[in-house]
């Protein structure tokens, strides 16, 4: 009982999320559950005028006289059970339109926490655990809870009402039906934490069951499925978790199943004493015929209802349990917004494209969470306002951390970053990524149209704009060979859509960066993608793009690094060397090394360096 009050920390947040949700409908809802509940208890009892109508009627005889008494009784039952019909209707109108509401609602501050949560929750399994259940239990258990919630207040009021009728032959009646019912109720708040720690146990099998349906489904993994013949293995591996997971909750049923006969057994043990009582009682002459009747409807009927009340009752708290989750996801914490009032760093730190000042890290040190090596390691460097720096290295040296540092993913542990003159610290992230635009190393791709792609999420950019980023980014002449030109549908997850190349797709990403007019320009791998003969097209063009921008280059491409003003050589997270492309050959260190490797004749080259 104790675990029980503890998590029942969630009913009532749930019922603020409904309200807040729904408030209109759920009123309206409430009102007809009302309604609803009364309309049982009433037909019990005018069960009891029809069974006496019925009897005096016989008693007088046939024709119509013998059939007067019986009218009213019957046509007020008749009325009665139709208005349920009515309400039930009603109702159920009532609580769809409720469930898709309320699941809209969740779906929203799901997505609205997802692209608010800070980026290092990222890193860690336990969130996407917690994204997981929040995420799958968001489609049903909305419905499910006002589902059990509406059957929980109903049954309340028609268990009042029929209690009411049953007082007359005892107030022990209704209390024995009450203590009868203990044992299911501790059934089911038991069941109900049982089942929620299994799920929160299981819950990284059953993502590692969505990955690999993802793997034995998806365009994206479907040529190396074939090739290395890995169909069967991630088949076989996702039936034998399947089977595990199924098995675990086929021991949680039959627990539950045990223990729901011996309550039942329980139950019919307190009914047949409450029968043989009133039976007895009738063959004393101390209850009518009708009023023997309403007993055994109404007492027959009590028992169903406290059944479904306590089961709804246990539902309701285990759907709050459920819905614990979703709050608990809910609850991680956010980036502050843009332009909070309490990050005091001055407004304005650029002036159209133009930065005021460079951009400088002072001794960052930083390391990824859970990660044991730093990826940057007493970091500094100065880019000064307006120019071009390219930063080569090898893989792991650190590279791209640069970027998702500047963007503000991720803190420094140590050290800072001065953008324009300002501590980014001191700054909102929304506000510091209003002054960059970005080309990741893995650009997303967009099953949406060139324009959307270009200028993704609806906003509003005039036609002559995003031509403009295309022909800077070189991706003119592909656009102008699609069907349909800037209205053409690419990739193949919906009909009629238009693949391209890596290539291709790199390029249309270029434009979606070059489009955002932002002081600072961070490109990771701009050039990757691209054979030589679109490389050498798109140095003239981004030359044109990265006027009077504070541009950063990732690359391994040493020709890419060419076209930066400086280039600076990065190695286990710090500067190695730094100057323009010459200076670096001149130096004959890890530059000119590398440089000798990636250029024809770079044997003799080499040795000549050496």
């Amino acid at each position: 009982m104790k675990r029980v009050l503890a998590e029942s920390q969630y009913v009532p947040a749930t019922i603020r999320l409904v309200w807040s949700a729904t408030a209109q409908w759920t009123a309206l809802w409430l009102g007809l559950l009302l309604v609803q509940g009364l309309l049982p208890a009433a037909a019990v009892y005018l069960t009891k005028g029809v069974v006496d109508s019925l009897l005096a009627a016989i008693d007088i005889g046939t024709g119509l006289a013998a059939a007067a008494p019986l009218v009213k009784p019957a046509a007020l039952l008749a009325g009665v059970m139709l208005l349920q019909i009515l309400v039930a209707g009603a109702v159920g109108w009532v609580r769809f339109l409720q469930g898709e509401i309320l699941q809209d609602y969740i779906r929203q501050r799901i997505h609205e926490k997802s692209v608010s949560v800070k980026m290092p929750f990222y890193d860690f399994p336990e969130y996407y655990d917690h994204l997981h259940r929040a995420r799958d239990e968001a489609a049903y258990r909305p419905a499910a809870l006002l589902e059990v919630t509406g059957g929980l207040l109903q049954n309340a009021v028609t268990a009042i009402g029929v209690a009411a009728v049953l007082l007359p032959y005892g107030v022990w009646l209704p209390a024995a039906l009450f203590v009868g019912s203990l044992p299911s109720l501790w059934l089911v708040l038991r069941s109900s934490l049982r089942r929620q720690e299994w799920t929160r146990e299981a819950t990284p099998r059953m993502r590692k069951v969505w990955y690999l349906e993802y793997l034995v489904t998806a365009r994206e993994v479907a040529a190396e499925i074939r090739i290395f013949n890995l169909g069967g293995r991630f088949i076989d591996a996702y039936q034998t978790l399947r089977r595990q997971l199924r098995s675990e909750q086929s021991a949680l049923v039959r627990r539950e199943a045990v223990g729901e006969l011996l309550a039942a057994l329980l139950g019919m043990i307190v009914a047949a004493g409450a029968g043989g009582w009133v039976v007895w009682q009738a063959m004393q002459g101390r209850m009518t015929a009708g009023a023997l009747a309403m007993f055994f409807v109404a007492f027959t009927q009590s028992q169903a209802l406290v059944r479904s009340l306590l089961q709804n009752a246990g539902q309701v708290y285990s759907n709050s349990l459920y819905l614990g989750n979703l709050f608990q996801f809910l609850a991680l914490e956010g980036e502050a917004p843009a332009a909070d009032a309490a990050l005091k760093g001055p407004r304005y730190i650029h002036t159209d494209r133009k930065l005021q000042r460079g951009i400088r890290f002072e001794a960052v040190n930083f390391t990824y969470p859970g990660a044991t090596a730093r990826a940057l390691s007493n970091f500094s460097l100065d880019v000064p306002a307006g120019r071009t720096i390219a930063i080569v290295g090898p893989n792991g040296a650190g590279k791209s951390t640069i970027i998702k540092l500047l963007c503000r993913f991720y803190e420094p542990d140590s050290g800072s970053i001065w953008i324009g003159g300002a501590d980014i610290r001191e700054r909102a992230a929304a506000d510091i990524r209003e002054l960059t635009s970005v080309l990741f190393q893995d650009p997303v791709r967009y099953a949406a149209t060139v324009s959307d792609n270009v200028a993704p999420g609806g906003l509003t950019i005039a036609p002559s704009a995003i031509a403009a980023a295309v022909r800077a980014a070189g991706a003119g002449q592909i656009i102008e060979q699609l069907p349909r030109g800037y209205e053409t549908l690419l990739g193949k997850t919906f009909d009629d859509g238009v693949e391209l190349s890596g290539g291709e797709w790199q390029r249309i990403a270029l434009a979606r960066a070059f489009l955002r007019d932002a002081p600072i320009l961070l490109l990771d791998e701009p050039t990757s993608a691209m054979d030589s003969w679109a490389e050498a097209d798109w140095f003239d063009r981004f030359r044109q793009a990265a006027a009077g921008r504070t541009t950063i280059i990732i690359t391994h491409r040493f020709t890419t690094a060419m076209q930066a003003d400086v280039i600076h050589v990065l190695e286990d997270g710090r500067v190695v060397e730094s100057g323009s492309h010459q200076k670096l050959l001149d130096l004959g260190g890890r530059y000119a090394y590398s440089w000798a490797r990636q250029t024809q004749g770079g044997a003799a080259r080499e040795s000549a360096i050496r």
